[in-house]
């Protein structure tokens, strides 16, 4: 004889009815968000993807002002020494005449002695003159293409043309002498334009960009 089950008795409860077999289990679909309404931020403490930081800064597709001025300047530079050099080698080449002239009508003068070192003083001066004016235009063509080196060699010459324009500058001042004073001071303000160019960020990430 069979009784019914107790509600109090928790061994009397009827099994949970398993499901039917062969049937997929149905999961409800999960709920879409509501039009409208912003989407759940991501889980806290997971870091968020950093906007490029660390990244080196995008190198320059055209060469900077500042640069381009530097490199202008090295072309005048360049072009004035090398009429400089011009000029000294036929000012060379009149003093050489003139010599021979005078050791051909004098002998044992003392002035002829005076007038070969004056020569070589001049050749000197011209070949130096010459050697500059090459090194300008090589540094002006290779800023196009140059990398690190160039910019390292332009810094050295500026440094050294500022340390003549300084020397050249105090000389004007202790002579007294405007020409020398207006030379002294455009010589200085080139070499320092040249240094600040080679030394700026845009200068430093031109020269150092990727050349393929």
């Amino acid at each position: 004889m069979s009784y019914p089950p107790d509600p109090n008795n928790p061994y009397d409860q009827p099994p949970a009815a398993a499901p039917g077999y062969g049937y997929p289990q149905q999961t409800p679909p999960p709920a879409a968000p509501a039009y409208g309404y912003p989407q759940a931020a991501p889980g806290y403490g997971y870091p968020q993807a950093a906007p490029g930081y660390g990244y080196p800064p995008a190198a320059p597709q055209t060469m900077p002002g500042l640069v381009t001025t530097a490199r202008v300047l090295l072309f005048v530079v360049g072009g004035v020494q090398t009429i400089l050099t011009i000029i000294y080698l036929i000012a060379a080449a009149v003093a050489k005449d003139a010599t021979s002239t005078l050791k051909t009508t004098t002998e044992d003068d003392p002035f002829t002695a005076l007038g070969d070192a004056a020569v070589g003083i001049i050749v000197v001066v011209a070949v130096l003159f010459g050697l500059f004016a090459a090194l300008s235009i090589t540094l002006g063509v290779k800023f196009g293409k140059g990398g690190n080196a160039v910019r390292i060699t332009t810094i050295v010459y500026g440094s050294l043309g500022a340390l003549v324009g300084l020397l050249l500058l105090a000389g004007a001042i202790t002579g007294s002498t405007a020409v020398g004073l207006v030379m002294a001071v455009l010589w200085l303000a080139v070499s320092i334009i040249w240094i600040t160019a080679m030394c700026v960020r845009d200068g430093v990430n031109w020269f150092n960009r990727p050349r393929y």
